[in-house]
């Protein structure tokens, strides 16, 4: 199993959320899970007297989870304590990440800090964890009822992130028909909420038709694949939404090669990359989630419920929509971005 694993020990300083937020220490104040949710706090049982930190995104193929782990390895060196990660290279891996996690729990650590392409396949195991006293805090997700209680999320609204760029993309068709494509992830809780997110947002607008849907993978090249698949049998879309930048930027790539130069195209995230290709003007808008601040935000949250501090429950980290009127003073903060933008703007 170790021969699969991806090792990183992370270090480094915190910084501050964003203003006006509502915070308890630094981080948003949280919000209760569902009932039944919720691990209570008190099960929490740190093992070493220097705290022992497992991140465990569901892939290294994604700069998205690299920018949250960035982020949690600022706090970390503040707070002098070590963090290790484990991730499959492909977020399709769910067995390879499943099988870290059977790891972990066979070491001294004293919380897990996770996101997963597939909760009910790691919920037995985070039950586990939870039993053995080790704090669990998911991110990148806005779940209310894992499948088993945890003791804390942290993300953004997903459904909410989405239905605001569907409100932006209403304001600018300003009453045209619209035919939309859809690119939606690997099956599973973030592609059906973000995907219901957009679509919430697009329902009443009775100029905007939905012509198909396909599976993009969560990645570049799945995102090509679908992009090309909806231009070639629907030349007639207007706008693409991907649930993701990574698919938007493959769907930008279609895009080009069937010279498609004057389609809309919806990412989702707020990575660097995508931020840079909409700077380009090679796609055109997406949802703001900025990862880094998540991951400092995910590290105070786990350290302090491992301090008995935290009381549990959601930590929804604020979204902005970036188009090419504001693309660049984001990437003018290159402070809240991983990886650092490859020019200055």
């Amino acid at each position: 199993m170790k021969n699969l694993m991806k090792s990183i020990v992370l270090g480094a300083s915190v910084a501050v959320m964003s203003a006006g937020a509502s915070v308890a220490g630094d981080y948003p104040a949280s919000v209760p899970l569902q009932d039944g949710a919720q691990a209570a706090m008190d099960t929490i049982k740190p093992a070493n007297e220097t705290f022992r930190i497992a991140y465990m995104p569901p892939a290294t193929e994604f700069n998205y989870y690299i920018a949250i782990g960035e982020g949690i390895k600022k706090v970390a060196a503040e707070k002098g304590v070590e963090v290790f990660m484990l991730a499959p290279q492909s977020g399709a891996d769910i067995n390879g990440q499943m099988g870290m996690i059977q790891d972990v729990l066979t070491q001294d650590v004293d919380a897990i800090i996770f996101g997963t392409h597939d909760e009910f396949a790691a919920a037995p195991l985070l039950k586990k964890a939870v039993n053995k006293g080790v704090a669990v805090v998911m991110i990148n997700s806005d779940i209310p009822n894992f499948p088993t209680p945890i003791h804390g999320v942290v993300g953004y609204a997903q459904r909410k992130g989405t239905h605001k760029i569907a409100d932006w993309a209403i304001a600018k068709a300003d009453g045209k028909p619209v035919k939309v494509g859809i690119i939606e992830g690997q099956p599973g809780y973030h592609s059906t909420e973000r995907v219901g997110g957009f679509l919430d947002g697009i329902k009443d607008a009775d100029n905007f038709e939905v012509v198909v849907s396909i599976d993009g993978k969560w990645n570049v090249e799945g995102g090509n694949t679908a992009g090309m698949d909806i231009l070639q049998s629907h030349p007639d879309v207007d706008m693409l939404f991907a649930a993701n930048d990574y698919m938007a930027i493959g769907a930008s790539y279609a895009a080009k090669a069937v010279g498609q130069r004057d389609l809309t195209i919806l990412g989702n995230d707020g990575d660097t990359s995508g931020l840079e290709e909409i700077a380009a003007g090679n796609f055109t808008a997406t949802v703001n989630t900025v990862p880094f601040l998540m991951g400092q935000a995910a590290m105070n949250a786990t350290m302090d419920a491992l301090n008995g501090t935290f009381e549990g429950g959601w930590i929804e980290i604020p979204t902005t929509i970036v188009d090419g009127s504001n693309v660049v003073q984001v990437l003018q903060e290159p402070e809240k971005l991983f990886p650092q933008p490859s020019k200055s703007y």
